[in-house]
């Protein structure tokens, strides 16, 4: 049986205070034990709640995938709004903290390295799911970088800063997957390829670092 399947009461659209700590203790749980020993029972007696406030807050086992993975995602979106804010008039500046934070959060996720983990045993429940929400984690973060790009006014059209930001976002999540380098030289790289193809910066050394 896949997550997909079984109840389909989904999780309520808002969470009262004890949805972080239950989601919190089911990433935790899912990567030391895998998506299979994840019970509601087990699931609050981790959050220290009960089976009735864990069904209140998140709804099923479906549901709790949902969640779980959904704030995982978004916190990758999270630390790129933040790195361009950081860097409003350095766009490659900008890109390398945003490539930098996204491959240090990875480096770090528990529940990413117990799904990719899951690829190669039995406790593949998890992965359907991400295919589904990768791929609008995909569109939304393409859509937010093209609209930022866009604001420090590169010589390219939106076709072509669209081109670029389909590049680097898939190339970013290959390196997630499978590192070949530390963040921060992978990162360095990647900003200073960005900068040379949107035309700033293009002088700019790395930073062998």
């Amino acid at each position: 049986m896949t997550i997909m399947s079984g109840a389909l009461r989904a999780a309520p659209p808002e969470g009262g205070q004890h949805r972080q700590p239950i989601v919190t203790a089911a990433i935790e749980l899912t990567a030391s034990e895998g998506w299979s020993a994840v019970t509601m029972a087990r699931l609050a007696e981790a959050a220290g709640v009960s089976r009735q406030t864990v069904y209140n807050e998140i709804g099923s086992k479906a549901a709790l995938a949902e969640v779980m993975i959904s704030h995982e995602l978004a916190r990758f979106l999270a630390v790129v709004r933040t790195a361009f804010d950081r860097h409003p008039d350095d766009l490659v500046e900008a890109i390398y903290e945003a490539i930098r934070a996204v491959l240090d959060l990875a480096d770090d996720n528990t529940l990413l390295r117990a799904i990719a983990s899951a690829t190669h045993g039995t406790d593949t429940e998890l992965l359907p799911l991400l295919t589904t929400r990768a791929s609008s984690l995909l569109t939304e973060a393409k859509t937010m970088l093209v609209e930022r790009v866009r604001t420090y006014g590169p010589p390219l059209d939106d076709e072509q800063i669209t081109v670029v930001i389909d590049l680097v976002v898939r190339t970013v999540l290959s390196h997630v997957m499978q590192p070949s380098d530390t963040p921060a030289r992978t990162a360095d790289a990647l900003a200073w390829v960005v900068g040379r193809v949107l035309g700033t910066s293009a002088a700019r050394p790395m930073r062998r670092g």
